[in-house]
């Protein structure tokens, strides 16, 4: 499992990743960008949320 995998289980609703990614820029200081810790959970964020959206689409197509 890719260390970007999002945790096995139940997906989050896009909405609520989404709403984790808008938090985690709002709180970045805008004149450096992320830090490592902050982009690493970016990235996680960014694999959860493309679960998440795949999840949908394949339950919109059932």
């Amino acid at each position: 499992m890719s260390p970007n995998s999002p945790p096995p289980g139940p997906v989050r609703p896009a909405a609520a990743v989404n709403e984790d990614i808008r938090a985690l820029w709002h709180t970045r200081d805008p004149r450096i960008g992320l830090t490592h810790e902050q982009r690493a959970r970016y990235e996680h964020l960014l694999v959860e949320w493309i679960a998440a959206t795949r999840a949908a689409q394949i339950v919109i197509a059932a």
